[in-house]
């Protein structure tokens, strides 16, 4: 128990110490960083590199070696797939479905490398964590027993990486105006059944890499963009796709992609502002324009 709880508060001081000597470094005026946001304003993108590096810094410290290893590859993968689309963005496609039909017409633009990447690696850190016959999780649902089929396994996996792939991109789609995609990680966080093996030092420093962003963010001066937000989503992902039953993940999984297809139709910023209460914690800590 004290080497969970030291070694959190170590994920959280690397997350917030990490983040913030990256937002403090040279990087954060460079032009190549720079964009215009939603209200017109000049805005750095240096945020998510910085929390992308956070993160990972964190995600050393866990202590349960196939959670560490498979936060570490979703999260770097992720946060490195964006950064390809934030910094050397290709084609005018948007969204996923944009970007698929880009790349079912033979053109390959960074955002459909992000939209196949990030999934093939959210398998790959699924595989990591449902081979083998280690039983965690907070329901102790974690992993398939030994002698359970190869079909059920390879199920959960994709199941898994549905999961940590589908936050990845939902984290992408909340990140249009300043604080909300770092208040929803934090949210999110707030309201799971931790594991301290699993689950104590990865919140630490998601945890850690928000508070040192948390200022600059809510007043519009740096924002994650891909970058930031696929590596936080990803990161979250791993946390609720280990912490919750396999039940559990399907439903979750289930109100992901239906958030994803409503994404396509719907304005998710239009919903939020319409709706007391999100209204209010969306707009909590920053000026509303």
């Amino acid at each position: 128990m004290i080497r969970s709880i030291v070694s959190s508060a170590v994920a959280g001081l690397a997350g917030f110490a990490v983040t913030k000597a990256v937002l403090s470094s040279k990087l954060r005026r460079h032009e190549k960083v720079v964009r215009t946001n939603h209200a017109g304003n000049d805005v750095s993108l240096v945020e998510g590199p910085a929390v992308t590096a956070g993160l990972l810094a964190g995600s050393v410290l866990i202590e349960d070696p196939r959670q560490r290893a498979a936060t570490l590859l979703a999260t770097a993968v992720a946060g490195g797939l964006g950064g390809v689309d934030d910094f050397l963005e290709s084609g005018d496609s948007k969204g996923l479905r944009g970007h698929l039909s880009a790349l079912a017409h033979g053109e390959i633009t960074t955002g459909a490398i992000k939209v196949t990447g990030i999934p093939l690696a959210s398998l790959a850190a699924a595989a990591i964590l449902r081979t083998g016959t280690r039983k965690h999780g907070v329901l102790g649902l974690g992993h398939q027993p030994e002698h359970d089929s190869w079909l059920s396994t390879a199920g959960d996996i994709i199941v898994t990486g549905g999961v940590i792939a589908g936050t990845a991109n939902l984290f992408n789609l909340l990140d249009l105006r300043p604080g909300r995609a770092l208040k929803a990680g934090l949210l999110t966080l707030a309201f799971t059944d931790h594991e301290r093996r699993i689950s104590w030092a990865p919140a630490a420093a998601i945890a850690g890499s928000s508070a040192a962003a948390w200022a600059d963010d809510l007043d519009g001066e740096i924002m994650l963009g891909d970058t930031g937000a696929n590596a936080l989503g990803a990161a979250i992902g791993t946390v609720l796709s280990e912490t919750a039953s396999p039940k559990q993940r399907a439903a979750i999984l289930a109100v992901l992609v239906g958030l994803t297809l409503l994404s396509e139709k719907v304005s998710f910023t239009s919903v939020i502002e319409s709706t007391p209460g999100l209204r209010e914690i969306d707009a909590f800590g920053r000026e509303v324009v």
